[in-house]
Formats: C-alpha cells, sequence, structure tokens
C-alpha cells in the first residue's frame, strides 16, 4: 500500500489535471500486475512477441506510436526505442513509476502524451467519431500500435454512462466506438499492430461457467494471425473462488 500511495502522490503533479481522476485506476493495475505476474507473463511476452514480428519487416522506422503504452508491461519499449528514432507514447496517464523506469533505462527518444483515445466526447455531442484523426499530424510515422486498449474502450465508455445516468446509451454508443477505433487503425498509411482482448470467461475451480460475453460490443472480430488465452484474473487473485480468462487475438 505504501508504494501505491506514493506511485499515486508522485503522479499527480506530473498528470493533466484532467486526467487526474483515471491515476487510482492506473496505480491499481499496476498493484494487480505484480500480484499476477506469473500468470500474466505469456500474456505479455506474447504481445511482446506480435510487436517484434511486426518490425521484423519494416524498412523504414522513424516513428513509432504506442496507443494504450500504459504500464509498458506488454510492449517491447526497449526494442522500439532502439529501432526508432521517435516512440510516442500514448495513453490516459503515465505513472510516476514508468517515467522513472524509462529514465533509468535512459530511454531519451520517446515521448508520453495525454488523450483519451476512446471518442467518447465526440460520440456524446453527435459528432463524427475520429479518436485516431490525431495521428495524421504526427510526421515521419511508419509504425502505429494499438495494445491492449480496444476493449477497454467499451468498459470505460459503460462506467462513464453509468456515472451519468445514461447506462442504456451504451449499446448505441460502445459499438461505434470500437468500430471508429479499428476503421482508424485501417485508415492509417502505415504498419499497425492491433493487439486486444475480445470475449471472456469466468469460471470456477471445478470448471463450470459462471458467466462469459463479447468485449468488443458485438463488432465483428478483427482478421487476426494468432491469439491466446490471458488469465486476467487467476485463481487466488480477487475471492480466489474464480478466475476470469481473456481471449486475446492479434495481427
Amino acid at each position: 500500500m505504501i508504494l501505491e500511495a506514493l506511485n499515486y502522490a508522485a503522479s499527480v503533479p506530473l498528470t493533466p489535471a484532467a486526467f487526474r481522476p483515471h491515476i487510482a485506476s492506473s496505480v491499481s493495475l499496476s498493484a494487480r500486475a505484480r500480484r499476477c505476474a506469473k500468470a500474466w507473463a505469456e500474456h505479455e511476452a506474447s504481445s511482446q512477441a506480435q510487436v517484434l514480428e511486426t518490425m521484423k519487416t519494416m524498412r523504414e522506422r522513424r516513428t513509432a506510436v504506442v496507443l494504450g503504452s500504459g504500464l509498458l508491461r506488454d510492449v517491447p519499449i526497449r526494442a522500439l526505442s532502439k529501432a526508432f528514432d521517435t516512440v510516442v507514447l500514448v495513453d490516459l496517464v503515465h505513472l510516476a513509476s514508468v517515467r522513472l523506469w524509462l529514465t533509468a533505462k535512459g530511454l531519451r527518444n520517446t515521448r508520453l502524451i495525454h488523450r483519451d483515445l476512446s471518442g467518447f466526447e465526440e460520440a456524446m455531442a453527435g459528432k463524427p467519431i475520429e479518436p485516431l484523426g490525431f495521428l495524421r499530424q504526427v510526421p515521419y510515422l511508419d509504425l502505429v500500435v494499438s495494445a491492449n486498449i480496444l476493449s477497454q474502450i467499451g468498459v470505460g465508455c459503460r462506467r462513464r454512462l453509468e456515472r451519468e445516468g445514461q447506462a442504456e446509451r451504451a449499446a448505441d454508443i460502445v459499438p461505434g466506438l470500437i468500430a471508429a477505433h479499428l476503421e482508424g487503425l485501417k485508415g492509417l498509411p502505415c504498419r499497425t499492430c492491433l493487439i486486444t482482448d475480445v470475449s471472456y470467461r469466468v469460471s470456477d475451480r471445478q470448471g463450470a461457467v459462471l458467466e462469459e460475453d463479447d468485449l468488443l460490443a458485438g463488432v465483428t472480430v478483427p482478421a487476426h494471425s494468432t491469439g491466446w488465452d490471458w488469465p486476467v484474473i487467476p485463481f487466488g487473485e480477487g475471492n480466489g473462488d474464480y478466475q476470469a480468462v481473456h481471449r486475446v487475438i492479434a495481427d
């Protein structure tokens, strides 16, 4: 708890006011990632391997952008930093612990951007949804990685609508946000790498399925070259009597 409190306190002055409400959830995720390090190791390794595989065939390596860079556990950031002139990391929050790690490793060609990648505000205002439109302003863009963020767009949207007393609008809004992210990736004039969980299943120790659902709100699962299971909540985490396993696809 002390480490989490220190990380939170150090992150507040480094984060623009509009994004500070997201610090607590990012700190909580960091703590869970440490507790579940063994269970998450294969997922993180597979995610990094997919990015590295995409990089193999690239001739130009000027600017890379990582959408949903988060804790950098599922991104081969050192390889990206070594291969590209500039690596832009985009997320709601960049914790002080992440910033310190980047500095300690000497990754000076990384740039941190705070940004809401969901398109939620545009959707609520009835405007065209172009959450990745800002990428058209990035010079010499050769690679964009969508790193385990797509499903979180829907989760975050539902939570915001619930807080605002408009939960019934989720069925109309969430599919559009997810589709807009996918269309935005398709429209980029550079190489892209998509890694996302697409569904989940909760089961008990006897193997009985307690809950399962689609994480893309009915949007067709994108074409992909590989996939794997990610035990987001392994047995022993939470109340310990169940596990939640997410299906991840990548291309």
